[in-house]
C-alpha cells in the first residue's frame, strides 16, 4: 500500500472517528437535557440511544481498520495479531445489525398501514449482515494466507538448513 493511500484513507478514518463522537455528544446530550421533547410520534430516547451505540459499533470497526492498515504498512497483516481486529471489525457490522433490527422493530408500529416500510428495512438489516459475512469470509482467506506463510518460513528454513 502506497504512502499517498495510507495517507488519504487515515483522513477518511480520522474524519468519520470525529463524526461520530460528535453525532454520540449531541445525542447523549439530547437524552440527558431532555431538551428536545417527544411528540409521541416515535420513541426518540430509545432511537438517540441506539444511534450512540451504532456510532460505537462503528469506531470499533475504525479502529480496528486504522490498525489493519498500521500493520499492512509494515508488513505484519499476514500473523495472527490480524485476526483480533478483523473479528473486531465483523463484530461491529454484527453489532450494527442487530442495531438497525431493533431501530426497525421501534419503526414497525407505526407502519401497520404500509408494512413494506418494515420489510424493507428489515432487508437492510439482512444486507447488513450479507456484510458481515464477506468480512468474514475475507478474514478465512487471511488464516489461508497466514498458514501459507508459516509453512513457507519453516520449508525457508530447512532450506537453509540444507544449503
Amino acid at each position: 500500500m502506497g504512502k499517498l493511500t495510507v495517507r488519504a484513507l487515515r483522513a477518511v478514518l480520522a474524519v468519520v472517528l470525529t463524526g461520530t463522537v460528535l453525532v454520540q455528544v449531541m445525542m447523549v446530550w439530547m437524552v440527558v437535557s431532555g431538551g428536545d421533547p417527544e411528540d409521541g410520534s416515535l420513541p426518540l430516547t430509545p432511537l438517540r440511544l441506539i444511534v450512540v451505540l451504532g456510532m460505537a459499533a462503528a469506531q470499533v470497526a475504525l479502529v480496528c481498520v486504522w490498525r489493519l492498515v498500521a500493520m499492512v504498512r509494515k508488513g505484519t497483516v499476514f500473523s495472527h495479531a490480524a485476526f483480533r481486529y478483523v473479528d473486531g471489525v465483523i463484530g461491529a457490522i454484527v453489532a450494527a445489525a442487530l442495531l438497525w433490527f431493533a431501530v426497525t422493530a421501534l419503526n414497525a408500529p407505526g407502519q401497520r398501514d404500509d408494512p413494506g416500510v418494515t420489510v424493507i428495512m428489515g432487508g437492510i438489516g439482512l444486507a447488513i449482515l450479507g456484510v458481515a459475512l464477506i468480512v468474514l469470509v475475507l478474514r478465512m482467506l487471511l488464516a489461508q494466507a497466514v498458514a501459507r506463510d508459516v509453512e513457507a518460513a519453516r520449508m525457508q528454513a530447512e532450506l537453509d538448513e540444507v544449503i
